[in-house]
């Protein structure tokens, strides 16, 4: 008999939460890289997707090889495909690692690959696109580790001056009169690998209208497991979703020995099922296509309607 061919590549996960798309690969151990191309960022670099190629940062939550592993071969493709330099974000107390890394990388291949490195301690922010900024905080895992929240910066005009006339609020500005309130609205918050903790219930995590979070063991024997590996466990998420108001809750970092049906169905067991709907798995290919489905027929119904309406 001829040898077998090998696997077929696995696709790579993909959810749309408007205005959001969250794509990538997320598998525990093996490779973990979740593009948000709306917003230009990649969290995470265990793999180099072709899509991931496109995003203008790749913002590190730590130094596990599943999570880092592409980034030396992200930067080179970028640059060998005329995209310009990559922007590595990362925690500052790895930035000496992260850039001996890449250095190894230049001795190997006797030629430079341009890259730019930005730190962020906790509370730092980046900006991203004009008025989107996106904010660092320490989470808990095995080696230094960070989350990531987006967040739009928007103003509202100040109740006390609905309805008045523009002339009149451009003269109050003009004079010095703050007439709107600073608003903060989190958009996207990406948690890498972590124990559960104080970071989990931060207001612009729970607020955020997508988590992206890990969840890595779900028998519930394995609860002291993912303590030693510093991991969550479905318990954890279930009391998370009893504080979270996000629309959808991404669950990334399920290992292979888990199958995605056994995960729902614990989720919904210790969840209860109303909240276990609002999360979503990245690599259950199955449920996101057929959801993803009836969000096209939706949006091609409301076509429909707007046009007949013209």
């Amino acid at each position: 008999m001829i040898p077998k061919p090998p696997p077929a590549e696995g696709r790579l996960g993909f959810v749309y939460v408007p205005p959001f798309r969250v794509q990538g690969v997320s598998v525990a151990g093996e490779a973990t890289s979740i593009h948000c191309p709306e917003l230009d960022v990649c969290f995470d670099m265990g793999a180099c997707p072709r899509a991931a190629l496109a995003s203008k940062y790749a913002c590190i939550s730590h130094g596990h090889m599943d999570h880092i592993g592409g980034l030396a071969y992200w930067c080179s493709q970028r640059q060998f495909q005329g995209m310009g330099p990559g922007t590595i974000v990362c925690d500052h107390r790895i930035e000496d690692d992260v850039r001996g890394m890449m250095e190894g990388i230049v001795k190997l291949e006797r030629q430079r690959t341009p890259y730019e490195i930005i730190t962020l301690d906790e509370g730092g922010e980046l900006e991203i696109k004009n008025n989107i900024a996106m904010r660092a905080f320490h989470t808990e895992h095995t080696c230094p580790s960070v989350g990531y929240v987006v967040h739009e910066k928007r103003t509202k005009l100040k109740p006390e001056y609905n309805g008045m006339p523009q002339e009149k609020l451009r003269e109050l500005k003009q004079g010095g009169t703050e007439i709107v309130n600073n608003l903060e609205v989190p958009l996207v918050a990406y948690m890498g690998d972590t124990l559960p903790g104080p970071h989990l219930v931060r207001e612009d995590v729970r607020k955020a209208q997508i988590i992206v979070t890990e969840c890595t063991f779900f028998e519930p024997e394995h609860k002291e497991r993912a303590k030693v590996g510093m991991h969550l466990h479905v318990d954890d998420i279930a009391e998370w979703l009893k504080v979270c108001e996000c629309e959808a809750m991404i669950i990334t970092h399920v290992s292979r020995r888990t199958h995605m049906q056994y995960a729902r169905k614990r989720l919904t067991e210790v969840a209860g099922r109303v909240l276990a709907n609002k999360v979503l798995f990245l690599m259950d290919h199955r449920a996101n296509k057929t959801r993803y489905e009836h969000q096209a027929e939706e949006a091609r119904v409301r076509e429909e309607e707007l046009a007949a309406r013209a």
